[in-house]
Formats: structure tokens, sequence, C-alpha cells
């Protein structure tokens, strides 16, 4: 069983799970200390001058956090959270019509903002900076006309898992930009014990390491692990998430102690035996294993090459030793040694 690529129905479960747990401040959040007390500061100083929060660009691998902290820093400021994603602001119609619904403060987030086209991107640009925008309505020679709408002060708070492909114009505008890590087992562990709180079940210290040990140093696959081993605990257990219902329901999700899952497996396995363990492009690799490039740039590659099973060249991916000893296979050591980008 994979346990990120889901189906649209589990999907909307999986948001209904998360919006129950989600910490609505700062003071709840779980990790990612340096952003936090930063965003304390900023946040303060901003409230102090009576001012819109500088904009925030917040960015790092999925499941890190990034839309929880948006949720957060309008709770902190008092503001209502407006919602948008990239790839559906289509039109600069869309754009003129959710910033003209804005009220004064809120905070608009932005979700893989950097999927937004560019002409879309230079009517955000004076939003951004003045607060208002800039439309050419009409048609037809010497029909069309521009003008101007002002917008009341505002706060864009904007998600993306690629940073550089971001225009810089774009990213210039965003006074606060933070980058979110992956967080230690500590960390992932006192999620899973505060998920076990809010949803009444209890959860041992063991069991709450084995699945931070197994989740990827991230929070969503921590949550994600836990709704499943909470099933079994349910249903096969005594209704306390221990230990050995744990590695039980573990075993069968097909999750391995280094967190690695099918989808992990099936990259890794199709590297080393289809394309002799590299290098290979990334465009192969998708092909053949069924999925697309972005989702394994995105969700599979980042945790792969934090962890050392593979390094990135500039000629391909290549497989390392951890990764042929993860798969049980024997190592050629130096057979494709290359620098790294």
């Amino acid at each position: 069983m994979d346990n990120r690529i889901v189906s649209s129905e589990e999907k909307e479960d999986e948001d209904i799970f998360e919006k129950s747990i989600r910490p609505e401040y700062l003071d709840e959040y779980v990790g990612q200390e340096e952003i936090k007390e930063n965003l304390r500061v900023f946040i303060k100083a901003a409230k102090m001058r009576n001012e819109p929060l500088d904009h925030v660009l917040l960015y790092g691998p999925p499941g890190l956090g990034k839309t929880t902290l948006a949720h957060i820093i309008a709770n902190e400021l008092g503001s209502n959270l407006r919602t948008a994603s990239g790839p559906s602001i289509e039109k600069s119609g869309d754009l003129a019509a959710i910033l003209s619904n804005l009220e004064p403060g809120d905070v608009l987030f932005i979700d893989e903002i950097h999927r937004m086209p560019s002409y879309i991107e230079e009517i955000l640009y004076p939003a951004m900076e003045d607060f208002e925008i800039d439309l050419v309505i009409g048609g037809g020679e010497g029909k069309s006309k521009s003008i101007k709408i002002n917008l009341p002060p505002f706060t864009l708070v904007g998600a993306t898992t690629r940073a550089g492909d971001l225009s810089s114009p774009l990213r210039d505008r965003f006074g606060i930009v933070s980058k979110l890590e992956y967080y230690s087992y500590e960390e992932l562990k006192n999620i899973v014990i505060r998920s076990g709180k809010v949803f009444n079940i209890e959860v041992t210290d063991e069991a709450a390491m084995e699945l931070a040990k197994r989740s990827r140093k991230t929070p969503r696959v921590a949550n994600r692990l836990f709704r499943r081993v909470r099933d079994f605990a349910l249903v096969e257990g005594t209704g306390i998430i221990d230990l050995d219902i744990t590695m039980k329901a573990l075993k069968r999700l097909k999750v391995d102690e280094t967190g690695l899952d099918n989808i992990d497996r099936e990259y890794l396995t199709s590297l080393i035996d289809k394309f002799g363990g590299g290098p290979v492009g990334v465009e192969t690799i998708a092909t053949s294993i069924g999925e697309e490039v972005t989702t394994v740039e995105d969700v599979v590659e980042p945790y792969l090459l934090q962890e050392g099973f593979i390094k990135r060249t500039r000629s391909g991916r290549i497989a390392t030793q951890k990764a042929y000893k993860s798969l049980g296979i024997s190592y050629n050591y130096g057979l494709f040694e290359e620098d790294e980008k």
C-alpha cells in the first residue's frame, strides 16, 4: 500500500482529518522553532504599528506545515484567511475577483504559487507593493480602457515546494522568506502524541517514536500513518496504539524502518535494475514507474536525497550504496562515480 498517492475520496478524508488536528496558534505548533520565533516578532511588530504583516513566502518539501502556518498567521493577526491555488488562477479576472473581495487586514494564502502564469504575476506586483491593480476592460480597437482598483491592505502568504521556479520579481516582493526544514524524530513523536490526545486514543511513547522514525521526517506522513495504525488498534488490537500493534500495522502497510514505502522502492528498484544504478534522467525514471515527473521531483526525491539513497549529478540520478543495501542488492562500488551538481 502506498502511503502518499491517494484517491480523491481519501484526499478529502485526509483534508478533514488535517483540519481537525491543525494547531491554531504558534504556541500549539510543533517544530520549525526559528521560523516560529521570527514570526512572533514580525506579527507583534505589525500589530503594534497597526500595519499589515509583510508578505510571507514559505517554501520546502510537501507536508511540512506551510498551509498550517498560513492559518496560524491569520489567527495570530486576528484576521480572516482567504485561500487560492496557483494553478486555479488562470485569468486576470480570476485574480482581480479574489483581490477585490479582500477585507482590510485579510491574509490571502496562495498555495503552489510557483504555478501561476507569468502574466498573472505581473498583475500581482502592484497589488503587493501599492495595494492596487490595473485592469484592461473592453475589447476591440479604441474600445478598451484601463481602470485602477484600490485594494485594502492585506498580507499575501505564498507557499511553494519549488522556490527556484518563482520569478525574481515575485520572490523579491516578499518581505519574509522562510524555508521549512525536515522534522526531528522527537518533534514527530510529539506530533503523534498530540494527535492521539485530539482523537482521545492512547499512544505509548514507544509506538509514537516508531511512527516518527518511519514518517520520512514529515508531519503529514506521521499523521497519515497514525490514522492507519489507529484503525488497526481499534479493529485488531486493544484500542491503544502500543508498539506491538504499531509494528504489525506498519508491516501490513509495507513501510520499512527507514520510512521507505512502495513508491520509493519502485523508484530505487527501477533505477538499479533497469538502469544499472544510473546515471539516468528523472523523466526516464518517472516514465518507468508510471508517475508524473513533478510527483517524482517534489514528493519522492527530496527524502531520498536528504537521506542519501540517491545522488543528483550532471548526467542524472545515481543510486548510492545505501539504496542497494536497503533493497538487499550487491553494490559495485565506483561503477558510476561522478561529482554532484
